[in-house]
């Protein structure tokens, strides 16, 4: 093709007006920096849509706007997706399915509002509904692999990547890993297993949807619950065992960051609230059977309760408050009811395995899905690893900070939860860990895994991250094995990476082999991606 002269611009916003109106001004801060940069290598960004002065932004905000954006775009015009803040794919989705022409999504590499995790979003969405596309992302997008890249995209309408640290999972060469796998699978095929859903599709994550035709196979199957019932349940449990587990949880040692104006601060009415729907999901899970569950929370919850995070950090570890069934018996005692974040239902699957796989092996069970929220090098200079920031918006098991006494919780925004609620907050304490995610590309089934470790940072540099980023939301300080920034990028297919602990690296050596065998005798494509932490080649 010829040299790309002009190109359209869309930009997906929020579906909540504040967050739309209080991001906007990072957007237009990136928007003006592309358009200087691509004008000096000699294109035309024509903005699709107009800046809204009744609304202060400039987002395409609902799946009808977007409708009526892409019907005045050429389908054969090439176009720029420009992501700085959380967005919701299906605004525009419909639009981008039609279009013909080559599209290029771009990202800020800024940590203050989640432009990274909109972009990844976007990509694993596009990804999973087949559109071809090419991706870039960059601090200022005047580095010099930025220019080369996006220079090869105005050129050929393409891009190509560096993801040689990406390898197919031949087969699996560990006799332990391979036979715990086929005994996984083979129970979980003849047995059966129910993933609770309450409510899907959480913030137009359509990446996060798997459809049903390719659980069955696995032996899982989807309960499709609803978030009103969720409430209603909440509603009903008694305020004596709400107050059970609040004390449970002051005796465990949480810190529970207390106000007295419940419209901006953190008050014990909600966190009693939060312990009654964590009891109501218990009971739920068990009375359906659910062995995972996820909970959307976003919307519509968000208007009835405070915030779900607390009790979905609970659910998901070993150690947490007992809640008794109508007979009084402990529900799994013990034992976590894996819980999957924002009803991502590809995280689901992989906690649901990663749970089976680390408990017959001894490790540790508890897991949570993270946002790749943004990364940087340590600024103190105590390591020369390039450290992500891992966050998911408001819960990660207390397990994962090493223990309840080293977690604490604080009100999530009055801009998103106006009812307000605690998170499930700390830093993830340092160990070895697996990562992996789970993808749906051309009607298939796909699982990335790899290894890495969580760090410890000192306070000042744990706290310059903390603060540019979410500071009521839990955080890892993540380091991947053989895999640079950008080849995490230009690979990854979600917004959301799935990580568990491992008692060391041997053992996370086969935690890992076990589960990628697993997700093979499964039927899914896998692939290992970077090395071992000696810097060796991946083996399962």
């Amino acid at each position: 093709m010829s040299k790309i002269k002009s190109a359209y611009l869309v930009a997906s916003g929020d579906l909540r007006p504040s967050a739309n109106e209080t991001c906007w001004s990072a957007q237009k801060n990136m928007e003006d920096q592309l358009g200087a940069v691509f004008a000096r290598l000699g294109c035309t960004i024509i903005r699709a849509h107009p800046y809204k002065e009744d609304l202060k932004h400039g987002f395409i905000a609902s799946q009808k706007e977007g409708l009526e954006v892409f019907a005045t775009i050429d389908k054969k015009a090439p176009l720029i997706v420009a992501e700085a803040v959380w967005q919701y794919s299906q605004h525009l989705l419909a639009g981008l399915l039609a279009h013909e022409g080559p599209i290029l999504t771009v990202g800020n590499w800024s940590p203050t509002y989640p432009g990274l995790v909109g972009l990844l979003n976007m990509n694993g969405s596009l990804t999973k509904a087949g559109v071809a596309y090419s991706s870039l992302w960059s601090i200022d997008f005047t580095d010099e692999w930025f220019i080369e890249h996006l220079t090869q995209w105005l050129e050929t309408g393409s891009i190509d990547h560096d993801i040689s640290h990406v390898q197919p999972l031949p087969g699996t060469s560990n006799a332990k890993a391979k036979k715990l796998a086929e005994a996984i699978c083979r129970d979980l095929r003849e047995k059966r297993s129910i993933m609770g859903i309450f409510d899907e599709g959480c913030m137009g994550m359509y990446n996060a949807l798997i459809p049903d035709e390719l659980l069955f196979p696995l032996g899982v199957f989807k309960e499709r619950l609803s978030q009103s019932a969720l409430y209603y349940a909440t509603t009903q449990i008694s305020d004596e065992d709400a107050r059970e587990v609040f004390d449970w949880l002051i005796n465990s040692g949480i810190k529970f960051h207390f106000g007295k104006d419940g419209a901006t601060e953190l008050i014990e009415e909600q966190v009693l609230i939060q312990c009654k729907m964590y009891i109501a999901a218990v009971r739920t899970a068990d009375a359906f059977g659910c062995e995972t569950i996820g909970i959307q929370y976003q919307q519509g919850l968000k208007d009835l309760l405070p915030a779900s995070d607390l009790v979905e950090g609970l659910l998901n570890n070993d150690e947490r408050p007992p809640v008794r069934d109508e007979n009084g018996n402990i529900i799994r005692e013990g034992k976590a009811i894996v819980h999957f974040n924002e009803v991502d239902e590809c995280a689901g699957l992989d906690a649901l395995m990663t749970n089976r796989v680390h408990r017959a092996l001894g490790q540790p069970v508890e897991t949570t899905l993270h946002d790749i929220r943004w990364g940087d090098f340590d600024q103190s200079g105590t390591t020369d690893d390039y450290v992500w920031v891992f966050e998911i918006s408001g819960a990660a098991p207390a397990a994962h900070h090493g223990g309840y006494d080293k977690c604490s919780s604080m009100r999530q925004p009055a801009m998103f939860f106006p009812a307000g609620g605690g998170t499930l907050r700390g830093i993830a304490k340092a160990g070895e860990i697996v990562w992996s995610r789970i993808f749906v590309e051309a009607g298939k089934l796909k699982m990335d895994l790899g290894r890495g470790k969580a760090i410890d940072l000192p306070e000042a540099e744990t706290e310059r991250r903390w603060t540019q980023t979410d500071y009521a939301w839990p955080m890892m300080h993540g380091v991947l094995y053989g895999v640079s920034r950008d080849q995490m990028m230009a690979r990854h297919k979600a917004n959301h990476i799935q990580v568990v602990y491992a008692n060391d690296a041997e053992a996370a050596d086969l935690a890992m082999a076990t589960k990628a065998a697993l997700a093979k005798e499964m039927g899914m494509e896998v692939c290992l991606c970077g090395t071992a932490a000696d810097g060796t080649p991946l083996k399962a």
